[in-house]
């Protein structure tokens, strides 16, 4: 359904995320890979998903002037929102460390904003699941972190990897949101654009 809904259309994802690179192969679409560094910094003043919906504009508007007529560009960011404070990326396995302890025993939530883009328009959507950890030991999170190594994961760490699997107690929303990618509201938005 969706195949023939974009047949006439370049579907371009531009994220490197394995994760979001496999998620988007599961609804059975073609589509290119094109990744550009963009310097993702944002204002101060945005809280939440005003935060992801920056970005990922902000990562639609650096293939803009790029797009020919049948493009259509998918770019995304996630983060973690916890204590009314962004969670990015780890810059260490240390950062990582001290993340995961922060994440411990809390819930905190995920959000992923989506942008679509072409010529013509855009539009942006996002998703919020919230996760819930149990009290997880320091020898836990160390073996999580110096195994896994998730430099690449918002929040340090990646749902389906060991630590989610043994220390995530509840999630309220999209599994594939805190994945990165909330599938099911980009089936329907791709759908509908």
């Amino acid at each position: 359904m969706l195949k023939e809904h974009l047949n006439k259309r370049r579907l371009i994802l531009a994220s490197g995320s394995p994760r979001r690179q496999d998620l988007l192969k599961q609804l059975g679409v073609p589509f290119e890979i094109c990744v550009k560094p963009v310097d993702e910094v944002y204002p101060q003043k945005l809280s939440g998903h005003e935060i992801s919906d920056y970005l990922s504009i902000l990562k639609a508007n650096a293939y803009k002037e790029n797009l020919k007529t049948n493009d259509l560009l998918i770019t995304s960011d996630t983060i973690v929102w916890h204590r009314n404070t962004a969670i990015g990326k780890p810059n260490s396995l240390k950062h990582a460390i001290e993340m995961l302890q922060n994440l411990s025993n809390s819930t905190h939530k995920v959000i992923t904003s989506v942008c679509l883009t072409s010529t013509e328009k855009q539009k942006t959507f996002n998703a919020l699941t919230k996760v819930s950890f149990r009290k997880l030991k320091i020898e836990e999170i160390e073996f999580y972190v110096n195994n896994y190594k998730p430099l690449d994961k918002a929040g340090a760490y990646g749902i389906q990897d060991w630590i989610g699997q043994v220390g995530v107690e509840k999630i309220e929303g999209s599994y594939f949101n805190v994945m990165g990618f909330p599938l099911n509201l980009v089936y329907s938005h791709l759908l509908e654009f």
